[in-house]
């Protein structure tokens, strides 16, 4: 397959034009979002905020990055479930709703709109997005499940969380965020009647995480997977604009790909691709692709002064 890239077409200014008009004349608009969304709204898995909350199992562990500190062997469950309730913590319920969610959801409330996602941080549900209109596939920071899995439901892990991180020694402020009293170490462990188990089976909990084929998809994952079916064939012959952001090739069966063909299969169709490094699509879409290589936060800023007198 030959692919052209955003460098093959006009200057990204002229694009986000495209872009604008684009949204102006589509009878609906599906977004397909990918890390590189989260990304762009300051939720980084390295740097700064992993020093602040994993400093000491970088210096244990020689743990460097989030992503990587959860695929690490821990000693017991006891220091597993300490490392995670950060990190659940950090990427799901104490950070701030990142500015490009927020103005993705100014620009689609009033309209049409369909949200397909692998993100997992919850950031579109904070944002305001209904939750009828949105499926994300591979799960959510703040679902446990069974670890077997013995039966097919998942549970919410906020209250949990919030136990395992002051049994750390983490404290709630006045604005009820957590975080260290001056002059503290955090506790690598939490004690062994807060790592959580099935109520079922009494298997450890897992995150509700894809990870491999025990991954639950609960009753609300297949009513989600039909919502997207019903409006993938409701609109199939209409003008509809597929806003791919930050979608990278780590899944491109899920949005990419799919994105791909609908729009192949529907001469009204648009595909636009908002992605740094990565704005590609088929030749064969040469006339339907708007391909912009840039932020996305800096370029839905863009998009939304450009719509404000729409």
């Amino acid at each position: 397959m030959q692919f052209i890239s955003a460098h093959s077409q006009s200057q990204t200014p002229q694009q986000i034009d495209r872009l604008t008009e684009a949204f102006k004349q589509a009878d609906a608009i599906v977004i397909g979002a990918g890390a590189g969304l989260s990304t762009s709204a300051g939720l980084t898995y390295s740097g700064a905020r992993f020093t602040q909350w994993f400093d000491d199992f970088e210096r244990t562990y020689g743990i460097h990055d989030m992503y990587s500190g959860g695929f690490f062997p821990f000693n017991s469950l006891e220091e597993q479930w300490a490392y995670w309730s950060r990190f659940i913590y950090c990427n799901r319920y104490g950070c701030p709703v990142g500015a490009p969610y927020q103005t993705l959801y100014e620009l689609v409330c009033d309209r049409d709109y369909f949200v397909l996602t692998t993100n997992v941080d919850h950031q579109f549900q904070r944002a305001g997005f209904e939750k009828v209109r949105l499926f994300y596939t591979q799960g959510d920071y703040g679902l446990w499940q069974c670890s077997k899995p013995c039966h097919l439901k998942t549970y919410d892990n906020r209250s949990a969380v919030y136990a395992m991180l002051e049994s750390q020694g983490y404290v709630k402020d006045s604005d009820g965020v957590f975080g260290l009293p001056a002059g503290t170490t955090p506790a690598m462990e939490i004690p062994t009647d807060l790592v959580p188990h099935c109520p079922v089976c009494d298997r450890p909990f897992a995150m509700n995480l894809r990870a491999d084929n025990t991954f639950i998809e609960d009753s609300g994952w297949h009513q989600a997977a039909q919502r997207w079916a019903d409006f993938q064939q409701c609109h199939k012959n209409m003008r509809v604009l597929y806003l791919e952001l930050g979608v990278g090739y780590n899944t491109p069966s899920i949005i990419k790909f799919p994105f791909w063909n609908d729009v192949r299969k529907n001469p009204k169709a648009t595909y636009a691709c908002v992605n740094l490094e990565e704005s590609l699509a088929p030749t064969a879409l040469e006339h339907q692709a708007i391909l912009i290589d840039a932020d996305i936060a800096a370029t839905l800023s863009s998009l939304k002064r450009r719509l404000s007198p729409f």
